[in-house]
């Protein structure tokens, strides 16, 4: 039998980190297609002058990635993370095609019962 320091998820409850998780994924698709869109609007802007993608892109992607945030800082404290791993998979959101690569490894990990 495992302590509570050694699995997060029992020392949590499933449901709580479950729904933690489920939301912290969804979010993390949003945003990593969000900021594949706003990579294209910048392309717009920078490379055809057309800006027009980019004032509409960049507010809702900005809006999006604090509700990402939130959603990670709700799963590290409920999972137990540490504030390396929290930072790090915060941080994940701006790197395009990053947050599909964490979503997967932060999935797999909070399921296992491993902390971050």
């Amino acid at each position: 039998m495992t302590s509570d320091e050694e699995n997060p998820v029992q020392a949590t409850g499933a449901a709580g980190v479950h729904g933690a998780l489920a939301r912290y994924r969804v979010m993390a698709y949003i945003v990593g297609v969000g900021l594949l869109a706003l990579c294209f609007s910048m392309v717009m802007e920078y490379g055809f002058d057309e800006d027009r993608y980019t004032a509409l892109v960049g507010p809702v992607h900005g809006f999006l990635y604090i509700v990402y945030l939130v959603a990670t800082v709700d799963l590290a404290i409920k999972a137990r993370w540490s504030m390396k791993g929290t930072v790090l998979v915060m941080l994940s959101g701006v790197v395009p095609f990053v947050s599909f690569v964490a979503e997967r490894s932060v999935s797999r990990k909070v399921r296992e019962g491993v902390r971050l």
